[in-house]
């Protein structure tokens, strides 16, 4: 029997990214048990577990949900959260799978062959975000980001992509992300006199954005752009409670969540109070890679699945349902699932190989929209 488990932020600064990510994989598990099952028996219900936007409680939780004797996790949302314990899990011989780690950290990470991800890296991600500040017409670009290796690498990413595409990066600083005042962050965008900058942030841009705002730095006056982290259909709210229109022009990139049409659609039925979207599709992808692993490898032990997990999304005949697939393993065909994400294409690091952006803006009353989705292998 394959048995589950989760540690995603049910409380702390990414609370916003739990429910998606929870009621998708639950929904995944539905879908599953409704075409029977793995290995023609039932998934049986998710061991939970909290990361809370905290290290050690994000390690207890890993520990809690592991003594439970599951056979893969799905999380952590952060990844300075998934850092915290992806060694106690794959450590125990235990599948991780991530659906919103975008940190390159872990393309190179010694996980012994259990840990994956359905979102990008922000290799991926990082170019296209250079795009969009580039194709808005910005040639002097300060960024700003959290430090830790979410933050490092996509800053990484985006400068490089800018200054290959002729572009002057005129600062390129992390901040501490539990500081209580940011102003110092303002100020170092305000020297550096850019007509463009990104701030890539957890909750904690709100701060920022409010000091750039008040600072006359805000987006009618310069370009003013984000990531994943701060995309959030209340982000404009927070930033200016009494004028959300205030944030309006901002725009920003993330993994698309909400290309696939039929799958949003049932997902909303499944979980019809749910708002947010982002990074649901991934987590359902965690689920149903995982679930087709077992049934190519004919176990449910997670040292014998987890090396069917690349192969099943690439090479093979597409499929795109768990039980689709499933028809097609049992005819002994190799398949090729695309997901509700859209393809996964791994590379042998347990990776998207290309990724869905989605470009994502605020309109004059300050409601999230998306611009477009691009494409991406990333190159510039």
């Amino acid at each position: 029997m394959l048995k589950l488990g989760y540690v995603l932020p049910e409380t702390g600064q990414l609370a916003f990214l739990g429910p998606p990510q929870i009621q998708s994989l639950n929904f995944a598990v539905e879908t599953i048990n409704e075409a029977g099952g793995v290995l023609g028996k039932p998934i049986p219900a998710v061991v939970s577990g909290d990361e809370a936007g905290v290290e050690a409680v994000a390690a207890q939780s890993a520990d809690r949900v592991l003594a439970g004797d599951v056979d893969a996790i799905i999380g952590a949302a952060a990844s300075g959260m998934s850092l915290a314990f992806i060694d106690r899990v794959t450590g125990a011989g235990v599948v991780q799978c991530s659906a919103s780690n975008t940190a390159p950290t872990f393309t190179d990470y010694d996980d012994g062959g259990f840990y994956f991800r359905t979102a990008p890296s922000d290799t991926l991600q990082g170019p296209v975000l250079a795009k969009v500040v580039r194709g808005d017409g910005h040639d002097r670009v300060a960024l700003v980001a959290r430090a830790d290796d979410y933050g490092r690498g996509l800053m990484d990413a985006t400068r490089k992509a800018l200054e290959e595409d002729g572009a002057t990066v005129a600062i390129a600083e992390t901040y501490d992300p539990k500081a209580t005042n940011f102003d110092q962050v303002v100020q170092q965008v305000r020297n550096a006199r850019p007509d463009a900058a990104v701030v890539i942030a957890f909750e904690e841009g709100t701060q920022i954005l409010q000091g750039l705002i008040e600072a006359d730095l805000g987006p009618q006056q310069i370009g003013v752009y984000g990531a994943d982290g701060l995309r959030s259909e209340e982000l404009a709210s927070l930033v200016s409670k009494g004028d959300p229109g205030r944030l309006a022009g901002m725009k920003g990139t993330a993994p698309a969540s909400a290309a696939n049409k039929q799958y949003v659609e049932d997902l909303k039925k499944f979980a019809p109070k749910l708002a947010e979207l982002q990074f649901a599709p991934q987590a359902y992808d965690c689920v149903t890679t995982i679930a087709l692993a077992a049934e190519k490898a004919k176990s449910d032990d997670p040292g014998v699945f987890a090396k069917e997990i690349v192969g099943i999304t690439k090479d093979g005949e597409k499929c795109g349902s768990f039980s689709d697939c499933k028809r097609l393993l049992d005819a002994g065909k190799d398949i090729n699932y695309d997901g509700v994400s859209g393809p996964l294409d791994y590379i042998d690091a347990g990776e998207p190989g290309q990724a869905t952006i989605e470009v994502y803006s605020y309109d004059d009353s300050g409601k999230l929209y998306t611009v477009r989705t691009e494409q991406s292998t990333g190159q510039p």
